[in-house]
């Protein structure tokens, strides 16, 4: 989970970078690159493909950050290009499914077993999109539901009756697949 100082608003970063200072763009990156990945996991269902519009994704941002009129608006300017180059990976990665170029196998070594890590992945495919960015940007991320509701925009009410229903469907889910 992020700490304090890492949750604080980017704005000055933004200006910072916007000025051209190369730390504040590294900071940047830094700072929203897991959050960036979990809205693109959230829409693509696998982590090669969400690594890979994640690196798109920071690579457009720094490159069009001088179009970021409002620097206090930054994470939601920032999700907006995450989701719309996901949904755009998405549509490219049905394409190829459709023609049958099969991708990698995205199965990563870790603690969680296999098994439980594909049967999450399912749970998550059963959510809706919206769904599925507030409850991994809150659950994955530790964004607040005020900040959700300002990158994603949604009230914050509604980002607690997404994730309420969110966790619902997911424990729903788990229990028919793991004993």
């Amino acid at each position: 989970m992020p700490d304090a100082s890492t949750r604080t608003a980017p704005a000055s970063l933004v200006r910072r970078a916007q000025a051209g200072e190369a730390q504040a763009v590294a900071d940047l990156v830094q700072r929203c690159a897991r959050a960036v990945h979990a809205i693109a996991l959230a829409h693509l269902g696998r982590i090669a493909d969400a690594e890979d519009t994640t690196q798109t994704v920071l690579l457009v941002a720094i490159e069009r950050l001088g179009s970021c009129r409002d620097p206090d608006r930054f994470e939601a300017w920032l999700f907006a290009i995450a989701r719309n180059r996901a949904r755009r990976a998405l549509i490219r990665r049905r394409l190829r499914d459709v023609i049958g170029i099969d991708g990698p196998d995205d199965a990563a070594p870790g603690e969680v077993d296999p098994d439980t890590r594909r049967a999450l992945i399912r749970a998550l495919g059963a959510l809706s999109t919206v769904q599925r960015e507030v409850v991994l940007l809150h659950d994955l991320e530790g964004y607040t539901h005020a900040e959700i509701a300002g990158a994603i925009r949604i009230s914050e009410e509604a980002s607690r009756q997404h994730l309420s229903r969110a966790r619902r469907t997911l424990r729903a889910q788990l229990a028919e697949e793991i004993p």
